[in-house]
């Protein structure tokens, strides 16, 4: 009896053991996914007329691999996976620049320097936005600017109408595969999706617990311009977009192919059927015919990509397939894991948690998640050899996407790649570099015709056809600083990487873009100081002492900041190639000239030259704020009567209604935290998932925009590392509510990879790898105590709280163990 008693004993504490251990494990406790209790609506028509969001397509899950996007719906008796490809877009190349807007420069600048706002801005709308249809104004996919589109859908019909039970349906960020389960009749389903990209194809297996039970239909189709065909066992829906100007354009072609056990397979009349299998795969591939080359954009062999994606891919196990791509995805997604709180909430579905959390506004696993998603998505719509993504990453349901799905240069695009380096992600921030190096030939020609200017220009919208014209509207149509915004992302890839190779490619592109910046600056009358113009603050306007309303001015701080970093970073990086000629100095001294940042009398950081009123003064686009982020000539270290002033002018503008759309509310998590504000910018990130986010967790200007994604996770890293000005600092901006927490894998500017754990809001230990070799300088709250390193501590004062920094030497691949004293 005792002796059966001892043996229940041992084994209820070792139950509760177990149940310890499973407690405290991450991987056990904690999932990485999105998750629901329901399916999207598959049935429920899409309103492609509008900009509108479509509910049901909000609840859909994304998969990616960078040129193949779909949305699951995951819905029971008839599914719908909405399908798209990377460079599905209407319209073609167009000339739209206008040679005789240099005519009128001239006059434009005397009449603003003389404060002739009105007539200055009636005639740069007159002489200096774009001719030809332009963007459409926002209908670029009736014109040749055109619009990133759907490619259609792949309809699976399971001709039921049968209730169903135990309903899961999900997306593991771990893995980037979809799984949808459910019982029906007392059969057990289960789906499994991914988008592999070694493989090129979606794969998308089908199952259940008893034999010949599955039974379905798949057809293809899409709003517009296509045809779908049968072709062997294979179904083809191909077609050619509209190129804005009443013919044909970009050819596209989508190609399934399927293999079933047991059960039969049928192919005709545009559709595949199967009947009574064991078990389905579906293999799905789809191209254009999209080169990013100027001036055609044209040239890749579609049609063979297509049929040899499925060739391959179908001789391959599923079991090898799914291998293969979770190898590849995890090579990048496993470099960074997060955990902001010991407490699970996981056993809620997403949908809930996201509702729920607007009453709470406390659920750190729901920030770990919102951050991960950010990555995923970088992952899935944007690698090398791809083009970048753009406002929706890789997904549209639209033929008339909002604002076109392009790429927005005057903070939307730079914003979807502010997370990739620190988020060690460099791999994905190359789409960006090819897109930019494609704008070189066509902005050159712009500058050229509208400006008699050097260099290459863009102005606040390209396309994937090299548009690099203003746009219709002088008042968000002059915005000549997104070249030097745009190049930024050039310096920043080195200052993480290292990598030479790249910066001596790339150094071409930069130097150009400053060309532009020294043809286009002009001196002052007043102050003799360069300035750049007519030019407007994206996209705010300002109220003249004459009470009219305009946008357009000379200098705003704006485009001041943005051509002071651009110059910066390229003497920089002429220093890091050793180049010292005579351009270089040219630049440097023009730097020196710059009309600078100002302070007004009410101590805010003023927006224009002149401190106008603010039209809007809750403007959604904090563009004087550049300097201080994704810029740092404005920072709390070095410059802080000037980070004061920025920070009264964010107060101000959040007073006023600021920050009321997704990407704007996620930067301004990155602004509070450059300025050591953790619980403003906690407040920005509970406001991204209070207001801006959608069930699905996709963000929302409205209509959805991918942007508040990425900015979210690059404003959470910003919150936990920075590193600016040769500094790094570990915890800046750390609330109250993440008090206790584990991060490994962020990276800092000059190659250095961090893990870091904290309690009660203190630095407890961290490591630190130098990939690199260069000099670490580690800002901290904590007094350090670095291992196997000789190092040089001193103290700062940072409004008004005393910091520690710790120097050390660091030789290329060596690991430092750090602790707190």
């Amino acid at each position: 009896m005792k002796k059966s008693l001892l043996i229940l004993l041992s084994g209820f504490f070792v139950l509760i053991s177990i149940e310890k251990i499973q407690a405290q494990s991450p991987s056990k406790s904690k999932s990485m996914k999105l998750w629901y209790k329901t399916p999207a609506n598959a049935t429920i028509k899409d309103d492609i007329s509008t900009y509108k969001d479509d509910a049901e397509w909000l609840k859909a899950l994304p998969l990616g691999n960078g040129s193949l996007g779909v949305m699951v719906f995951g819905d029971v008796n008839k599914e719908r996976i909405q399908l798209n490809e990377e460079s599905m877009w209407s319209g073609s190349p167009q000339d739209s620049d206008n040679p005789e807007a240099f005519n009128s420069l001239a006059e434009i600048r005397n009449l603003l320097f003389q404060g002739k706002y009105k007539e200055a801005t009636e005639l740069t709308n007159k002489t200096q936005v774009c001719i030809g249809s332009g963007s459409g104004k926002g209908q670029g996919y009736k014109v040749p600017f055109g619009s990133f589109q759907t490619m259609g859908d792949l309809w699976l019909d399971f001709n039921k109408t049968d209730a169903y039970q135990n309903y899961h349906r999900e997306l593991d960020l771990t893995d980037a595969v979809a799984r949808v389960s459910y019982t029906q009749n007392g059969v057990n389903f289960k789906r499994e999706i991914f988008t592999s990209s070694p493989d090129q194809v979606m794969v998308a297996k089908f199952t259940a617990d008893k034999k010949g039970k599955i039974s379905f239909r798949c057809s293809m189709d899409r709003p517009e311009r296509f045809t779908t065909f049968s072709e062997g066992n294979e179904l083809v829906m191909s077609g050619a977009l509209s190129d804005g100007k009443g013919g044909d354009g970009l050819q596209y072609m989508a190609r399934l192919k399927a293999v079933c056990k047991n059960g039969t397979l049928t192919c005709k009349d545009g559709k595949l059927t199967f009947t009574n299998a064991d078990e389905v795969i579906l293999y799905l591939s789809a191209s254009t015919d999209y080169k990013l080359e100027y001036p055609t954009y044209k040239g890749r062999d579609y049609k063979t990509i297509t049929k040899i994606n499925l060739e391959k891919s179908s001789k391959k196990t599923y079991e090898q397939l799914l291998k293969e791509h979770i190898s590849d995805y995890q090579k990048y997604y496993s470099r960074v894991n997060i955990e902001l709180s010991k407490a699970e909430k996981d056993l809620i579905p997403t949908d809930e948690r996201l509702a729920a959390f607007k009453d709470s506004q406390n659920d750190p696993h729901l920030v770990e998640l919102m951050f991960q998603y950010g990555r995923y998505l970088i992952i899935s719509s944007s690698r090398p050899g791809t083009l970048p993504a753009n406002l929706q990453g890789i997904w549209s349901n639209k033929i008339k996407t909002a604002w076109n799905g392009d790429y927005h240069t005057n903070i939307n695009l730079q914003m979807n790649y502010w997370p990739v380096e620190v988020a060690n992600l460099p791999e994905m921030h190359l789409p960006l570099f090819d897109l930019i190096s494609s704008l070189v030939e066509p902005g050159t020609k712009t500058a050229k015709t509208h400006y008699h200017a050097n260099g290459w220009v863009v102005h606040p919208i390209t396309n994937v056809w090299g548009y690099t014209s203003p746009g219709e509207a002088a008042s968000w149509g002059m915005h000549t600083g997104a070249g030097a915004w745009i190049c930024q992302h050039i310096a920043e890839h080195y200052a993480f990487t290292g990598d030479k190779d790249f910066l001596k490619k790339m150094y071409p592109v930069l130097k150009s873009s400053v060309a532009f910046s020294l043809s286009w600056l002009v001196k002052d009358p007043k102050t003799g100081l360069l300035v750049s113009g007519p030019a407007a603050s994206p996209e705010n306007s300002f109220i003249t002492p004459e009470g009219t309303k305009n946008q357009i001015s000379m200098g705003p701080t704006h485009d001041q900041q943005v051509i002071w970093s651009l110059f910066d970073d390229f003497i920089l990086v002429s220093k890091e190639l050793g180049i010292k000629d005579d351009f270089v100095n040219e630049v440097s001294e023009a730097q020196k000239q710059l009309l600078g940042s100002k302070i007004g009398e009410d101590g805010r950081l003023l927006e224009w030259a002149i401190p106008f009123e603010e039209a809007d003064a809750g403007h959604r686009h904090m563009s004087h704020l550049f300097a201080l982020h994704p810029g740092s000539q404005i920072n709390v270290l070095d410059t802080p009567d000037l980070a004061a002033a920025a920070k009264k002018s964010l107060n101000f503008r959040l007073a006023n209604g600021g920050g009321h759309t997704g990407w704007s509310a996620a930067w301004l998590i990155s602004l509070y935290a450059r300025l050591l504000d953790s619980e403003n910018a906690l407040d920005n990130v509970n406001r991204v998932l209070v207001k801006c986010t959608n069930p699905n967790l996709f963000g929302s200007h409205p209509p959805f925009q991918m942007d508040a994604n990425f900015g979210f996770t690059a404003g959470v890293s910003e919150m936990l590392i920075q590193s600016y000005k040769n500094i790094v600092q570990l915890l800046p901006a750390l609330p109250t509510q993440w008090s206790d927490g584990t991060v490994s894998g962020l990276v800092a500017r000059g190659g250095f990879e961090v893990n870091m754990n904290w309690s009660k809001g203190e630095l407890k230990t961290a490591t630190i790898k130098s990939k690199l070799g260069n000099t670490c300088v580690l800002q901290t709250k904590e007094n350090l105590i670095i291992k196997n390193a000789k190092t040089e501590v001193s103290k700062v004062i940072i409004n008004g709280n005393p910091y520690f920094r710790t120097i050390f030497k660091t030789e290329s691949g060596k690991v430092y163990e750090v602790t707190t004293n």
